[in-house]
């Protein structure tokens, strides 16, 4: 049996260690898994895979964008012209926006299905629907490779840092296999059996959550603001006491700097999520009635002209409905969308 690989792990900085000198801590790579293949790299795949080459893996990295592959090359990666590049990895990572770009990526013409060996794993961290998960994972197995759902909670700055949190589900020796790559991109592994939809309902849950934790904030901070309390005396107040989680105090803090750009996510994807959410709860005969409106409050977004803007800026929408001084129409300058 070949003995494991021992790499050097990123410093506390978050850079990989200078040549020569010691590591904090080493990294034990399981010599099965020597090629890992990232495909998007969005903001948080890029950081997957700069994770993943200060780790010692052999990274190969794509993504349709050829400004994007290039980025990666120049810190290690070697870039891929076409998913059939990933043909020598033996886990593939696929970081994508949503059902269709997956959909595209895994089973459309030369997708991983075609391109990936037996006994390959195809890792999913993409937001997407549990129904997908599960029919991936079924095709997986009957081409004779592995799936796991691994979507994260956190943002992208977390994923820099390696402070997600990775959601898992799969057959279990396809998971056991992976999870000490996962372990490195997070601060903690959740593991949640072996439906793999198990993970992607679990994911929209957490965001969900999130979402209604922004709306709730945002009104909150408007109600403040106009009758003359400092936001940030407020906020103080309010994530100094009961309501101290990370996500108040985050986002909350986002709201009260009106710091929206850039997006850690924008409102569109945020729509998808919730939208994914209520349909599950649908077939589940679960009534979610305040998320249905936090949804629409999310479209509102998207009406003014907030598309690429974070979704905390549904405390800008709280704003301007309060008619609050600064808050217009047109809203502030928002980025493209990536």
């Amino acid at each position: 049996m070949s003995s494991p690989i021992v790499a050097a792990a990123p410093t506390s900085s978050g850079r990989s260690p200078a040549p020569g000198s010691l590591p904090e801590q080493n990294v034990v790579i399981d010599p099965a898994i020597r090629r890992v293949g990232v495909v998007g790299l969005g903001r948080m795949g890029e950081a997957f895979a700069r994770n993943l080459i200060a780790d010692g893996y052999g990274v190969i990295a794509y993504d349709r964008s050829k400004a994007r592959r290039d980025l990666l090359a120049r810190v290690g990666a070697a870039a891929a012209s076409g998913l059939g590049d990933l043909a020598p990895c033996q886990v593939v990572l696929t970081s994508l926006p949503d059902d269709d770009a997956l959909t595209d990526v895994a089973l459309g013409a030369g997708g991983l299905i075609q391109v990936l060996a037996p006994m390959a794993i195809h890792v999913s961290m993409s937001t997407i629907s549990p129904g997908l998960s599960r029919s991936l994972s079924e095709r997986h197995q009957l081409a004779g490779q592995g799936y796991v759902a691994a979507p994260v909670l956190g943002n992208p700055d977390l994923a820099d840092a390696r402070k997600l949190f990775v959601i898992a589900a799969g057959a279990a020796p396809v998971v056991t296999k992976v999870s000490p790559l996962l372990e490195r991109l997070g601060q903690r592994l959740f593991l949640m059996g072996e439906d793999a939809g198990a993970a992607n309902l679990m994911k929209l849950a957490g965001n969900v959550l999130t979402a209604l934790t922004l709306e709730g904030m945002g009104e909150v901070i408007a109600l403040l603001r106009k009758t003359g309390v400092d936001a940030h005396v407020a906020f103080d107040v309010l994530t100094g006491s009961l309501f101290d989680g990370k996500v108040h105090k985050t986002y909350g803090g986002k709201i009260v700097d009106e710091r929206y750009s850039p997006p850690g996510m924008t409102a569109p994807l945020a729509v998808k999520d919730l939208r994914l959410a209520l349909a599950e709860a649908e077939r589940a005969a679960v009534p979610m009635p305040i998320t249905s409106l936090v949804h629409d409050r999310l479209i509102g977004m998207i009406a003014h002209g907030w598309a690429g803007l974070d979704w905390s800026a549904l405390g800008l929408l709280a704003a301007y409905d309060a008619g609050l001084e600064g808050t217009d129409l047109s809203g502030p300058s928002a980025p493209p969308m990536a």
